[in-house]
């Protein structure tokens, strides 16, 4: 049943991202409201599918590449509900991330979705609090990206004086760079605890807090990338374009993390298939 759930999901983000793309080309509110609804519609079908793969499955549906997948696409389309709430003039970021949302959910398709034994080191309360907290926090970074990328996108046509078609449709610098800033806020506690309890899980499962694996390594880069970030916004006062590329950048390490360390580099989370 959780499956059938999922495929429904699929179906209805990809349905929002035409709905978004519509409102992106025409600017009407009513093509804005429709998206936005589609997209509450398959998130609510979505944290069903969760739900009942996590009731169906003994354990949080977060121990596979299917389901990491999976829950990281949910990761996103939350960060994105939580910060329109706060910046409702970015909705229009809805064009980018149902795109994404919807390419993780086919990837994660592509995936094994058998329902398979937990191994014994991840029995343990540490996993939803750790693994959970960890991928939500991926959703605000992938968010931070997405607006820093058209932040860039409406810098340059401004410095081109190109104030015709996509940037009547953009947000406003002001609102890509305070997207950035609310996706980082929330996006950086939610790594640092993720790590903290992963350090803690560590060292009930192995004995030490820290081992250097590959992935905990890779976690560790990410969060000096965001640490960097964070610290340059709220001591110097960065703003803008170096914040926006930062951003991008530490999306890239998450790419690396996830899609590369996760695969084919063997560690303590190789598990993660």
């Amino acid at each position: 049943m959780n499956i059938l759930f999922f495929k429904l999901a699929l179906i209805i983000y990809a349905i929002s991202t035409v709905g978004f793309f519509i409102y992106a080309y025409t600017q009407k509110n009513e093509a804005a409201k429709g998206a936005l609804y589609t997209l509450i519609l398959g998130f609510t079908f979505h944290t069903l599918s969760i739900i009942l793969r996590w009731f169906e499955s003994g354990h949080p549906p977060i121990t596979s590449l299917f389901e990491a997948t999976s829950f990281t696409s949910w990761g996103v389309v939350l960060a994105y509900l939580v910060v329109i709430r706060k910046i409702k003039q970015a909705k229009i970021l809805g064009a980018m991330v149902t795109p994404i949302a919807t390419l993780l959910m086919l990837y994660s398709s592509l995936c094994p979705k058998e329902i398979l034994p937990l191994p014994p080191v991840l029995k343990s309360l540490w996993l939803p609090i750790h693994a959970a907290i960890s991928i939500i926090s991926y959703g605000f970074f992938i968010l931070a990206a997405a607006s820093g990328v058209l932040y860039l996108i409406q810098e340059r046509q401004i410095k081109k004086k190109k104030l015709g078609g996509w940037f009547k449709r953009l947000p406003s610098l002001d609102t890509l760079d305070r997207v950035n800033e609310l996706s980082l806020k929330i996006g950086f506690p939610l790594l640092t605890i993720g790590i903290i309890t992963g350090a803690a899980w560590a060292e009930k499962a192995w004995g030490d807090y820290w081992s250097w694996d590959p992935k905990e390594t890779w976690s560790l880069i990410m969060w000096l990338i965001y640490a960097a970030l964070i610290h340059e916004r709220l001591v110097v006062g960065w703003r803008g374009r170096k914040s926006a590329w930062l951003s991008i950048i530490g999306f890239g390490a998450w790419l690396i993390s996830f899609f590369v360390i996760n695969l084919y580099i063997s560690g303590h989370h190789s598990y993660v298939r």
